[in-house]
């Protein structure tokens, strides 16, 4: 399990991600260099040679994770997912619901500067 500790007693934990014991020989390790934010996790891992990331992120309700992911120059390749809760309703992905949201736009400028694609539930 990967979790950043919290620094003190008010700071509830977020984000986590669990990796299964037999995929452990990949030597996965929570990268704080790049992202040192208590509502991100990045995992990173080796797999022939080559370096991919995990991303687990929590949105809140001021939705800073996607400002700091905005106003952060980072030059990620070989992000596999990122998955989260991102806390954005859209008519988009939500047909119940009869709004458009201008934080969705912030969600897809970010997928698409990790070169990832949205994902919506299907029935």
């Amino acid at each position: 399990m990967f979790a950043r500790i919290s620094n003190t007693k008010n700071e509830h934990l977020r984000v986590l991600i669990y990796i299964n014991i037999r995929i452990s020989r990949l030597h996965f390790s929570l990268r704080k260099d790049i992202f040192n934010l208590r509502n991100i996790n990045l995992v990173s891992f080796f797999n022939c040679s080559h370096l991919y990331f995990l991303i687990n992120v929590y949105s809140d309700d001021q939705q800073s994770v996607f400002k700091h992911l905005k106003n952060t120059e980072v030059n990620l390749n070989n992000v596999l997912i990122m998955i989260g809760d991102f806390n954005i309703k859209d008519n988009d992905w939500d047909s119940l619901y009869p709004h458009y949201s201008t934080h969705a736009d912030s969600l897809r400028e970010i997928v698409d500067s990790f070169n990832l694609e949205l994902s919506t539930p299907i029935n």
